[in-house]
């Protein structure tokens, strides 16, 4: 059998170091001075819970695998098969074409092929760009059909600071309004609500210990530079996920069982919640032969 996640691509600058995947172009490690700042995982390995993958035409769940485009019902493949859903878009387990791998950068491009459930072609490429102590990911999707539609992206990570235990972290979160998932279902959502006063406003800072989320964060405010700062941070050391504009909502997921890890937190940056495809909601809208662009990243400090 073949690698499952296919070609490495390795990039570095200074001592910071990023390895992204062939298959799915995933993010399977980011270092700094050797020091881990994602949940890594063995090269011959599939990714663990989504680990580092990016996610679209849709992140998250449509739920039913059920949607209507101009009229006319689309049936997903079953992707999460035990909730009856489908998870998480159509290129995680496909092979990315490689545009251009740099010392300090890799492009890779995909074509999201007319399909069941998926009426209108898609090119979608993304580049990873390392600076000395920070990870830029830029995200591009092209309409190539003759109708317009709305897509969304997100990217699942799993984010450490060394070796400190995920429950000693501190998880800083700009978000006034939340969406909590429902036990046991995860689809529907419940619905949308504002943290003040829950146990979902982050804005001050938590402790991730005793915290258990597989949540949608909306509102998002942005910092003096346009775009959302998420902390996590522990005894001075800091690492900042920054996103832009477009990408409206994170989702924060808690698992106690990551392979290799444990207790972990995923941080997604998404540009829609969950169910976008039926609700509409932040959906990027694309007339044929346009092109919509947008970026996120990590920054050590």
């Amino acid at each position: 059998m073949g690698n499952p996640t296919g070609q490495q691509f390795e990039i570095t600058r200074g001592n910071a170091r990023a390895v992204v995947t062939e298959i799915g172009a995933g993010l399977r490690a980011f270092e700094v001075g050797g020091v881990p700042y994602v949940e890594e995982f063995p090269e011959d390995a599939k990714p663990p819970m989504g680990a580092g993958q990016v996610l679209l035409p849709w992140p998250n769940r449509t739920k039913g695998g059920r949607w209507t485009f101009q009229g006319e019902t689309q049936q997903l493949e079953i992707t999460e098969e035990a909730r009856g859903n489908a998870i998480h878009g159509l290129t995680r387990h496909l092979e990315w074409e490689l545009l251009e791998h740099a010392e300090s950068s890799v492009t890779l491009a995909v074509d999201v092929a007319v399909q069941p459930g998926w009426p209108v072609p898609l090119r979608a490429t993304v580049t990873y760009e390392v600076a000395p102590r920070e990870l830029t990911i830029t995200h591009e999707i092209r309409n190539e059909g003759e109708q317009p539609i709305g897509v969304g992206v997100g990217t699942h990570p799993y984010f450490r600071i060394g070796d400190v235990p995920t429950d000693e972290l501190t998880l800083t979160l700009p978000a006034s309004r939340v969406r909590p998932s429902r036990p046991d279902e995860q689809m529907p959502y419940a619905e949308e609500q504002d943290v003040e006063g829950t146990e979902y406003d982050f804005r001050a800072g938590r402790v991730l210990a005793g915290v258990n989320l597989d949540t949608a964060f909306g509102g998002l405010a942005a910092a003096d530079d346009g775009r959302h700062h998420v902390v996590l941070s522990h005894e001075g050391q800091e690492l900042l996920v920054w996103t832009g504009p477009d990408f409206r909502w994170a989702q924060v997921f808690t698992p106690d069982d990551l392979v290799g890890r444990g207790r972990a937190v995923a941080i997604e940056p998404m540009t829609c919640p969950a169910d976008a495809l039926n609700t509409g909601t932040d959906l990027i809208e694309l007339e044929p032969s346009a092109s919509w662009s947008g970026s996120w990243g990590i920054r050590v400090r």
